[in-house]
């Protein structure tokens, strides 16, 4: 566990704690970024990623997001979903700072993450709109 609150949510990074059929579930179906992502797909970019699990006071699981990073120089958060059931209770951002705390050991250069609707959540835990984004390129599809 890596953060508690009063409340009886937690976040853990243990990935055997991790409900992959619920996450594949929530990305595949309610996420407007992954609508139709494969199981395939969700199970190995959980493999290959630092991974945030938030779970209720009852232990199942609320809210998941992962960060694709090198832990040297740069990190990518991404996946950040929280169930409808559990949604205005400020576990966005708290997940989001929580992360930013995690990773803030390995003093990482740049950490990003892309938002069409959540600015004010990430903005309460420090993320800022990219100073320069002319600067940013993308190799696939450019939506």
């Amino acid at each position: 566990m890596i953060a508690r609150r009063d409340d009886g949510y937690e976040i853990a990074i243990d990935p055997a704690r991790l409900d992959i059929d619920l996450i594949h579930h929530w990305l595949s179906t309610d996420a407007f970024w992954a609508l139709g992502r494969s199981r395939e797909t969700v199970e190995r970019s959980v493999r290959a990623s630092l991974n945030f699990g938030l779970y209720d006071a009852d232990g199942a699981q609320a809210a998941y997001a992962r960060v694709v990073t090198d832990l040297s120089t740069f990190a990518w958060l991404c996946d950040v979903y929280v169930a409808p059931a559990h949604r205005g209770n400020g576990l966005g951002t708290w997940l989001a700072t929580a992360i930013r705390d995690h990773l803030a050991p390995y003093d990482l250069k740049r950490v990003l993450l892309s938002t069409l609707d959540a600015h004010e959540v990430y903005a309460k835990a420090g993320f800022v709109p990219f100073p320069h984004p002319e600067n940013l390129m993308i190799l696939g599809p450019g939506e």
